[in-house]
């Protein structure tokens, strides 16, 4: 198949080459040219025997030309390599390098410097031949018809000629020069055929596709042989604008009906006109004295041969040229490919091999001899070749159709010539505007090819493809697809047809070996597998040819379903589902290893981890496959993007996995891969989600990455260190602090503001940590800030002394004694109660008002912090994930609760302690020891307003506003409690009498009025209910002494009492009563010893 190429590439440039002759020998470059004998015209010239190094120099030096000495030349150094004397650098091998040994050791010679012309590049200058020379746009117009052997045309440059001046002309070369230079490599697109075995080459076939296209229009009457001089008038319209000069008026005449679509067609399929007129009259000639026979019945190449003389031609080598190629014709059509096998063995197909060898041989003899043994020779070729062609075959009568073209796969081969010459000669990309006329024209030929519907689609959506794949012209494409969509599938096709297209079949040798090919496979399997190769990696090849995408795809579906019905066919069981799988498959993979190295040089220029940027570029690679490939593919498979996502996933989830299986703990790297990987993954979770069908199926066959699971843990592990990291600071906070206000207007301590800033700086952490994270984590870090606080409270409690330390011991109960109180109060002073010891006194001492006050401050600044912090936290989280909603009310209300309940315990706790311990101790002396001692009227409440206003007014100017009513109402309570517990605890140096009630009852409102302090103070509701349980008891100090017996002994025996009180008030309040009666009652009823003298 290489060599199929090598040959098509050559003889491309041959016809160039023609046509730069053609140009050269027409134009004024040349002063005069002189014709070899017996050629009136340039027609009359085979220019493929014209020396182009010869016809150079003439231009160059300005002479008349030769064109026999131009012949001379070409064949003289037609086996030798031929030296360009000017350009010492240049040289050629005549031989075949392959088999020549090792390459020559020294240097080649320099090349010489050449300056380019200013106004375009060399016009002729090109690269040795090379079989992808058409991949590269050169900067010159390459002749393609150009001698493998010629040197000289190399050295005609712009700068030579310089009668360019129509515009027509310029804009005429660049035309073909674009044409030629955009041509794309169809090295690996040649049809599944074999070569044939007598070396017919593409000339070969396109000049005998002409052959039969003229006798098919002969059969039509429609074939005249017009005469040489208006022959001249009708050169093709390339010619006749490139070789006029300015000087020169061209009158075009256009040719209408058959003759001149014919006259299209020879130029179509590069034809010379000599050539046309000997064939025409040769075909004329073979119809004398065949009366009722059709010209189209004839056995074309036997009768050329016995109607066309040597004379005919310009030059013997022409000739030998032509009837070799007319004798190939006939082994091939009759003995090769025969259309009807041979049943006497081969004995007949030997023979006509015997008969076109000695044909050939004649022309090595003397003329007389040779012209006599060819003649006799084709009289003897006659009779065994009419026969064998006019057999019948495909239904038809005998000698109503000549089989000689229609075997298989000659036959294609020369429709496919034919169908070539619908391309516009001067831009290969377009169809000419006669098209529709030449397929009309070229339907003649199918009686002659045996041609059906089929095969004509076939053959011509081949020749639209492959001209597609050289000059990427995408209306070709598309009429490519509409021709195969107009091949019947199997079970359309008649009996006749299934049957004619199952005995079509070919040996090829491949690279496996040889292969049986069906006429299908032959012209399919080539764009089937050019398909398969582009859209294996169709993010390189449709980057930015989409529409083209999607007409490549249509085209190998619609190969697919037709080769899926050959016998031995691989693809029988391949839906479209699953050949759209392969090439998301092998397209992704391709990208994806691009994508590999691409971010190995990205990684080696920045910081970033190479798996966080593999991921990043993974996720774009996928977006845009999602986005701009798999709706083009979906057509064909709805589930592109399951397979695409799907795909993507395992394969980076495979340079993932190490990574995974090797953290152990939270690093920068952790920190940069892992958001990436699980951004990639939600990506291709949400793609897979979105596709119809079984998506949960789907989703079930990933293997997940599990980086939720992998980070959460290393966040717990990260959480827990941080949380440690919290409490030491606590410890630390705390044992710094003087409990000073922070400034006149922050009136807290400062270890709160620490521990605040060293939480707030965590959670900063957490939440700059992009890695994914669930709710256990965030919920772990919740339980540890209020575990923080939780713990500071506590050592801030802690702190405080108890309030037995406090509060004196309660007096034993003893009963009323004349001159007890004075004997008591002696007493006192010589033994005073029991209290603490130094140490504690000491620490008591230091918790001064203000700094209890700071203390409480302090707490209430943490808790009111509290909300605002838990709020930011959750807001945060809610932003952070994407189920941040699924986190109730509740949840959020609940996170600090432990550190709400135990500060708010603190600060009752503070509280309390600041009120007994103003009261209990700091006053101590003033309230629980001297008031009412030795009497009421002689030590009233008054005397104490003044030392309380003092403490009062120095918690106000610590305390901060939410908290003064709390620790004001303290304060009250424990005035209250002291107030009792002179009253019923007292000690024996403490005795009241029922008159007093009055003096008590106004020394309660005194109190009263304080904290009320004229509607500045505590409410006048909360001061009344605190007041109550105060009153009643001064209330049952009015009552006389009996009804206080009585009252005791009724609530003793049935628990009522009338008076509203227990046992335990009526008893000391008859303990405290100045009374002979009350003592002589405890006495017996209670036992209770007389105060102590």
């Amino acid at each position: 198949m290489e060599e199929e190429n090598e040959v098509e590439l050559l003889q491309r440039y041959r016809r160039d080459r023609r046509i730069l002759l053609n140009y050269l020998l027409s134009g004024s470059l040349i002063k005069k040219v002189v014709m070899p004998p017996g050629a009136v015209s340039l027609d009359d010239v085979d220019l493929d025997q014209v020396s182009v190094d010869y016809v150079l120099n003439s231009v160059k030096k300005g002479d008349e030309l030769e064109l026999s000495e131009a012949i001379r030349d070409y064949h003289d150094s037609t086996g030798l390599p031929h030296m360009n004397a000017e350009s010492e650098g240049e040289f050629f091998l005549a031989t075949n390098p392959e088999s020549s040994g090792s390459p020559p050791r020294r240097a080649p010679p320099a090349v010489p410097f050449v300056v380019p012309s200013p106004i375009m590049p060399d016009i002729t200058s090109s690269n040795p031949f090379d079989a992808n020379e058409e991949d590269e746009p050169a900067p010159a117009m390459i002749s393609k018809s150009q001698s493998i052997n010629s040197g000289q045309d190399r050295n005609l440059t712009v700068d030579d000629i310089d009668d360019f001046e129509d515009e027509d002309d310029l804009e005429e070369l660049a035309s073909r020069r674009y044409s030629r230079r955009t041509l794309n490599d169809t090295a690996d697109l040649v049809v599944g055929l074999p070569s044939f075995a007598t070396g017919v080459n593409d000339d070969d076939l396109r000049e005998t596709a002409y052959e039969i296209l003229l006798a098919a229009a002969g059969a039509s009457g429609g074939l005249i042989v017009p005469s040489k001089e208006k022959k001249k008038e009708k050169k093709s319209r390339l010619l006749k604008k490139l070789g006029r000069s300015k000087s020169e008026q061209v009158t075009t005449q256009q040719s209408t009906g058959l003759t001149g679509l014919l006259e299209t067609m020879r130029v179509q399929m590069e034809i010379s006109e000599a050539m046309d007129i000997r064939t025409r009259q040769g075909l004329l000639n073979a119809m004398a004295g065949k009366v009722g026979k059709r010209m189209d019945a004839l056995l074309i190449p036997l009768e050329l041969l016995s109607c066309i003389s040597r004379t005919e031609f310009s030059d013997k080598k022409a000739y030998i040229r032509w009837q070799k190629r007319q004798l190939n014709m006939l082994e091939e059509g009759l003995v090769n490919h025969p259309v009807v096998g041979f049943g006497e063995s081969g004995r007949k197909a030997s023979e006509m091999r015997v008969l076109l060898a000695r044909i050939e041989e004649s022309e090595s003899f003397a003329p007389s001899v040779g012209e006599l043994q060819r003649i006799e020779c084709l009289r003897s070729l006659r009779d065994i070749a009419i026969p064998l062609a006019e057999r019948p075959a495909r239904g038809d009568l005998t000698g109503e159709v000549c089989h000689w073209a229609d075997g298989y796969h000659l036959n294609v081969r020369l429709y496919e010539k034919l169908l070539l010459s619908i391309f516009d000669v001067l831009d290969e990309g377009k169809l000419t505007e006669e098209v529709e006329e030449i397929l009309e024209l070229l339907k003649s030929t199918w009686r002659i090819l045996g041609i059906t519907e089929t095969i004509h689609h076939t053959c011509y959506a081949w020749v639209l493809f492959r001209q597609f794949v050289m000059t990427r012209e995408h209306a070709l494409l598309r009429l490519a697809i509409e021709q195969l969509n107009k091949v019947p599938l199997k079970e359309e096709r008649g009996p006749q047809e299934r049957m004619h297209l199952k005995s079509l079949y070919c040996k090829v040798e491949t690279e496996e070996g040889s292969q049986e090919l069906t006429f299908l496979q032959s012209f399919l399997m080539p764009i089937q597998k050019w398909a398969d190769k582009q859209l294996a990696d169709y993010h390189l090849n449709f980057s930015e040819a989409l529409a083209m995408m999607e007409n490549v795809v249509s085209l190998s579906m619609v190969a697919r379903r037709l080769l899926q019905e050959e016998p031995g066919s691989a693809m029988q069981h391949v839906t479209d589902g699953d050949k759209i799988e392969s090439y998301v498959s092998s397209s992704i993979k391709s990208a994806f290893l691009r994508t590999l190295q691409d971010v190995e040089t990205m990684s080696n220029a920045t910081d970033e981890h190479p798996l966080a940027l593999l991921g990043e570029e993974t996720k774009k690679l996928l977006k845009k496959d999602a986005t701009v490939f798999i709706p083009v593919l979906s057509q064909w498979h709805s589930q592109a993007v399951v397979v695409s996502a799907s795909l993507l996933h395992k394969l980076y989830g495979s340079k993932l996995k190490p990574f995974l299986n090797s953290v152990e703990q939270l690093t920068e790297d952790v920190v940069l891969v892992f958001p990436a990987a699980d951004s990639f993954e939600e990506y291709v979770m949400e793609l897979i989600a979105s596709s119809s069908g079984q998506s949960e199926v789907s989703l079930k066959k990933l293997s997940p990455y599990k980086i939720e699971t992998i980070s959460g843990t290393l966040v717990l592990r990260w959480v827990n260190a941080q949380l440690s990291r919290i409490m030491g600071w606590v410890e630390r906070a705390i044992q710094q602090e003087r409990w000073e206000p922070v400034s006149m207007q922050q009136r807290h301590g400062s270890s709160i503001v620490e521990v605040y800033r060293i939480v707030e700086e965590t959670i900063d952490q957490f939440f700059a940590l992009k890695i994914p994270m669930r709710s256990g984590e965030m919920n772990s870090l919740f339980r540890g800030i209020d575990n923080a606080f939780q713990v500071y409270a506590k050592h801030v409690v802690d702190s405080l002394a108890s309030k037995e330390d406090i509060i004196p011991p309660v007096p034993i109960l003893t009963r009323y004694r004349r001159e007890s109180g004075i004997k008591a109060f002696v007493k006192k002073e010589l033994n005073d109660p029991r209290l603490p010891d130094m140490r504690k006194s000491r620490d008591i001492n230091i918790l001064t008002t203000p700094t209890l006050c700071v203390q409480l401050n302090t707490l209430y600044y943490g808790i009111s912090h509290l909300n605002k912090l838990e709020d930011s936290i959750w807001e945060r989280w809610t932003k952070k994930t994407k189920h941040g909603k699924s986190n109730n009310e509740t949840s959020k209300k609940e996170s600090f609760d432990g550190s709400r309940k135990d500060i708010n315990a603190a600060i009752d706790r503070i509280c309390e302690f600041t009120g007994t311990k103003i009261i209990f101790w700091d006053l101590r002396e003033p309230f629980i020891e001297n008031l009412y001692r030795p009497s009421v009227s002689e030590s009233r409440l008054e005397t104490l307003i003044e030392p309380l206003d003092a403490e009062l007014n120095q918690l106000c100017d610590v305390i901060v506003e939410p908290l003064r009513d709390r620790i004001v109402t303290s304060l009250l309570q424990a005035s209250l409690d002291g107030l009792i517990r002179v009253l019923l605890d007292g000690g024996p140096s403490r005795l009241f009498i029922p008159s007093d009630a009055k003096s008590l009852e106004e020394d309660l409102e005194v109190l009263k009025e304080f904290f009320i302090s004229g509607g500045d103070g505590l409410p006048r509701g909360v001061v009344e209910n605190q007041v109550a349980r105060v009153r009643q008891v001064i209330k049952l100090q009015g009552y006389e002494t009996r009804e206080l017996i009585d009252d005791l002994k009724s609530a003793s025996a049935s628990d009522r009492s009338k008076l509203g009180a227990d046992t335990k008030t009526l008893l000391r309040i008859l303990c405290h009563r100045c009374d002979s009666e009350a003592s002589q009652f405890l006495k017996k009823q209670y036992k209770i010893p007389k105060s102590a003298t």
